[in-house]
């Protein structure tokens, strides 16, 4: 059974080819600058070289031809055959409240996807194109959609609604979603088969922590909470996006600076957080040589990064009565060491205890924390291509 998962951004289509009867990663790669001038593909062969192929790509469907043809290509394919592909299983943003679960694409599901635009403008209608582009060259091919925003359905109205004007959510929805869900959902089901437990009865943080990042509080399986919100903008400090910030500052702001929604917007998510105040970049590796070379604007960003991720881990631990484990995962959680120890450090007075030396780790599984550490502390690298592809296959099994 092979199955194609596709991750379709506004200018931007990710790709993996897995073989689902070994797990086996046939292809991978992506397409960058849908639209733009420079357009090409990247993608990685079999001996892990990447290779970047240069070609004019003015919208979705071009790219998804350009891909599904790299694919049987002589030279660089991994199949024979289009018809080889079993299914297609796509990464979609927000599915709002009404979708809890990955399901089989049809029309009427795609119409309550649409529906939920408003909810994520960029990214939705991005997705919404991968899947029309695969039915007009795969028509025969089934689709499934599995949704960012599905895991968090099972939080609490007590934590997903804002305490404003209850009108509001009846009439535009405006409550909590969560993202990332797909990865929170692998890691903190994986977590727990890699320490040989079950997710009965424990309680996990789950830290996706990379230049967007979010943290889920998980009990029996389920989330209870997540850090981001409505959109993508709540939460913790990441690359280019505020997080939390008070509603009163930004009314202040858009007062004092002239600004339209459309403007605040574009300064809450693109041109704040560890970049806007460090006037450095947004990439966390450039930032970590800012600190090193005592530049104080990225000492007091980084500091600052650091410090909303301890305290939402902080928080989740109350709101779950305790903690069993915690977990780090994403770009930054998953390979820099000294984010993980100094949000770990001044948590001993929830039994967690980190050990430097099995700290020392990058981009693979491991139990960081001390042996005498109540919590275990865990780096578990996300995979949520993967977690959409098996989502992909139970739905066509059934």
């Amino acid at each position: 059974m092979k199955i194609l998962v596709l991750n379709c951004g506004s200018s931007s289509i990710k790709y993996k080819l897995f073989d689902m009867t070994t797990k086996e990663i046939l292809a991978q790669g992506g397409i960058e600058k849908i639209g733009l001038a420079g357009s090409f593909l990247k993608l990685t062969l079999p001996g892990g070289e990447k290779k970047i192929l240069e070609k004019d790509i003015p919208e979705h469907t071009a790219g998804i031809e350009f891909i599904l043809n790299t694919l049987i290509s002589p030279e660089y394919g991994a199949i024979k055959s289009l018809d080889e592909i079993n299914a297609v299983g796509h990464r979609m943003v927000h599915g709002g409240e009404r979708f809890s679960e990955s399901v089989l694409l049809n029309q009427e599901v795609l119409d309550a996807f649409i529906a939920c635009n408003d909810l994520a403008p960029l990214h939705n209608p991005a997705n919404l194109k991968g899947v029309n582009a695969v039915s007009a060259i795969l028509p025969n091919v089934p689709q499934v959609g599995v949704f960012d925003t599905a895991f968090h359905q099972t939080m609490p109205d007590y934590a997903y609604m804002y305490a404003i004007p209850y009108e509001l959510y009846e009439k535009y929805g405006v409550r909590r979603y969560g993202f990332h869900g797909t990865s929170h959902r692998y890691v903190s089901q994986r977590v727990c088969e890699f320490l040989g437990v079950d997710p009965k009865g424990k309680k996990i943080i789950t830290c996706h922590i990379g230049n967007g990042g979010s943290i889920s509080a998980i009990k029996d399986g389920k989330c209870m909470d997540t850090s981001m919100g409505l959109t993508p903008l709540e939460g913790l400090v990441m690359g280019t996006r505020s997080g939390d910030i008070d509603a009163g500052a930004v009314t202040f702001i858009m007062e004092k600076e002239g600004l339209t929604p459309t403007g605040v917007s574009n300064l809450l998510n693109k041109k704040s957080g560890v970049l806007g105040v460090s006037g450095v970049s947004s990439d966390m590796r450039e930032l970590e040589a800012a600190v090193a070379a005592g530049n104080p604007k990225a000492i007091l960003a980084e500091k600052m990064y650091f410090y909303r991720i301890k305290k939402y881990i902080g928080a989740y631990a109350a709101a779950l009565g305790g903690v069993d484990i915690i977990l780090f995962t994403g770009g930054v959680g998953e390979n820099q060491m000294n984010c993980r120890s100094e949000v770990c450090e001044g948590l001993e007075f929830m039994g967690v205890k980190i050990d430097p030396e099995k700290n020392k780790v990058r981009g693979e599984e491991a139990v960081i924390s001390a042996d005498d550490s109540k919590v275990k502390v865990v780096v578990i690298p996300t995979d949520e291509e993967l977690m959409i592809a098996s989502d992909t296959l139970a739905i066509l099994n059934k």
